[in-house]
């Protein structure tokens, strides 16, 4: 007898290793935002601005003609939360994305939990090595993580929801429409929590230390994650188009035609 899979077995086996993949990209990028998290923010790039655009710039986000692009490294991993559960939502459906979201959010108690669990174990004098580095980072992890998990629940659950709002609005027609509008408003919302948190928390830098530092931050945070979400609308349409036939979402919303999706697996 042979013990080749029947079809509909490979073809669900695919399906649920498609999904592992896209859970493991997003929740390693999620745990190390928040290990990392303000630990360092990075200059991306200086501008000097032209005279003419001086007045158009408001004075908290610029030094005279200069604009700095600083950006908290853990920043840079959340994008690719958001185009995970863009891509979940489009070929498996809401309610595997929002399972999704909800096992971030506890992956980051279970982190949160065994890190105390480790810095309140005594130290074994002469073998460690990086004690204080430990301690370091698990002070700036502890307010990053508690202050990224409201932020990070309340923005992705409104990026699903917004996301199949206009997947429903539109008849699943417009993938770049759904995909640019739901992650811009919930990534604002998720820059402007998270970093209010960390500023009324104490835990952010020294120098930031009134709301215009405060708003600067967020301005930057958030133009970085806008111009990502645009980077990323390519990289959406291109997961939807190579794995469409293994899409099951239930609410029957297929930006591609179905029947030839199907006919390509046979």
């Amino acid at each position: 007898m042979s013990n080749t899979p029947a079809p509909d077995k490979e073809m669900q086996f695919r399906r649920d290793m498609i999904f592992l993949l896209l859970c493991a990209v997003f929740l390693t990028a999620l745990v190390m935002g928040n290990i990392i998290g303000t630990t360092k923010f990075a200059t991306l790039f200086e501008w000097n601005m032209p005279d003419w655009m001086i007045p158009l710039v408001p004075s908290l986000v610029r030094d005279d003609s200069l604009y700095v692009m600083s950006i908290p490294v853990g920043l840079v991993a959340f994008p690719f939360t958001f185009f995970v559960t863009d891509l979940v939502s489009e070929l498996f459906g809401r309610r595997r994305a929002q399972l999704l979201v909800w096992v971030g959010f506890f992956m980051n108690v279970f982190m949160l939990f065994i890190m105390t669990v480790n810095y309140y174990l005594p130290n074994t004098g002469g073998v460690s090595a990086g004690e204080s580095l430990f301690d370091g980072v698990y002070g700036f992890m502890v307010g990053n993580t508690i202050g990224s998990m409201i932020a990070y629940l309340t923005a992705q659950t409104i990026d699903v929801r917004l996301y199949h709002f206009w997947k429903r609005f539109t008849s699943g027609k417009h993938l770049w429409l759904r995909n640019n509008a739901s992650t811009m408003v919930s990534q604002l919302v998720d820059s402007t929590a998270i970093l209010s948190i960390l500023y009324f928390s104490g835990n952010l830098g020294d120098n930031v230390t009134t709301l215009g530092a405060l708003v600067i931050l967020i301005f930057n945070s958030y133009i970085f994650k806008f111009f990502a979400a645009l980077f990323d609308t390519p990289l959406i349409y291109l997961g939807v188009r190579f794995l469409n036939k293994y899409e099951e979402d239930p609410d029957g919303n297929s930006l591609y035609n179905r029947n030839i999706a199907e006919g390509m697996t046979k």
